[in-house]
């Protein structure tokens, strides 16, 4: 069984696609303590890359992903098919839409659950 530290976005969806096959494995067998072990890996890889605070918002999760992680403004208003419609997100006076998420999410490696929360509205 060898199995390696998940450093970036490659390994992980490489974790994941071996998390699905072990998916179901008897516990205490290799399989089963295999699964548990990257599961645990997947789970504290997801935390590092993902800071989940009780008080972020998604609009809070997309600003660290431009400032953060290389991301930009410009490809976000890319991915929504527009600057406007980008801006407006961003300055919260637009509620993202579950077709934003599932391209955010595809696109930029943010996992969905992380976008499906309440934002708080511009005042």
């Amino acid at each position: 069984m060898e199995i390696k530290p998940i450093r970036n976005d490659k390994d992980h969806a490489a974790a994941l696609r071996e998390i699905e096959q072990l998916w179901g494995a008897a516990v205490d067998t290799e399989d089963g303590d295999k699964l548990d072990i990257l599961v645990t890996l997947v789970e504290r890889y997801e935390d590092r890359r993902w800071p989940n605070t009780d008080d972020s918002d998604p609009i809070d999760l997309l600003n660290y992903a431009i400032e953060e992680l290389g991301h930009s403004q410009a490809e976000l208003a890319e991915l929504l098919g527009s600057r406007s419609r980008a801006s407006e997100l961003l300055n919260r006076r637009r509620p993202l839409t579950v077709e934003m998420i599932y391209k955010i999410s595809e696109a930029w490696k943010i996992p969905a659950d992380l976008l499906v929360r309440p934002s708080r509205v511009a005042a």
